[in-house]
């Protein structure tokens, strides 16, 4: 049995994670991208290797504005946490290019209970931006930092101003809290 060398790696692009990545990606139905200034944003994606695919827009998931350059942070599918935070290239897909077929094939096939004429919504109304990681882990195991990574909710109409919200003739007996 002989040995493959290991592959060549360009040291302006940085170490070869495409199989770290793709692992993560396949494992997990949702990323967070982290855009500079801003909070880390949830997103369900499409992974493609090397390319991780995302489509924001009316009728779908909400994304801000994505740089350039975004961090993406992969978790575990064990235990939900944080597995990997890695930095990535952002370019929104033009409907003519033969990438944004692949994308689009790959979304669609993702893309629970998807309403009749999805793809002529993403290609008019929509964004379809392709997510392609580079370099060496900003975090992974074995190098996380201290803090936790956990951060507020944002801002919501969602919420409630209680702990509890009011019940007309208050809460069952068995869910009072009293165990």
């Amino acid at each position: 049995m002989t040995e493959q060398p290991a592959p060549e790696v360009d040291a302006a692009q940085g170490a070869n994670i495409t199989a770290l990545v793709g692992e993560a990606m396949t494992k997990s139905g949702i990323i967070w991208v982290e855009v500079p200034g801003d909070r880390a944003w949830p997103v369900w994606h499409a992974w493609v290797a090397p390319t991780a695919y995302v489509v924001n827009g009316p009728g779908e998931q909400h994304l801000p504005w994505l740089p350039e350059e975004v961090v993406l942070v992969l978790r575990s599918q064990d235990t939900g946490g944080r597995l990997l935070r890695v930095r990535a290239r952002t370019r929104v897909l033009a409907d003519t290019e033969p990438q944004w077929e692949t994308a689009t094939t790959a979304l669609s096939a993702g893309r629970l209970n998807a309403p009749p004429g999805a793809l002529d919504r993403w290609r008019y109304e929509c964004a379809v931006t392709a997510l392609t990681p580079y370099g060496n882990p900003v975090e992974g195991p074995g190098s996380y930092t201290d803090g936790s990574g956990a951060a507020t909710p944002p801002a919501s109409r969602a919420t409630t101003s209680r702990w509890r919200p009011w019940h007309l003739f208050g809460r069952p007996k068995r869910r009072r809290g009293t165990r």
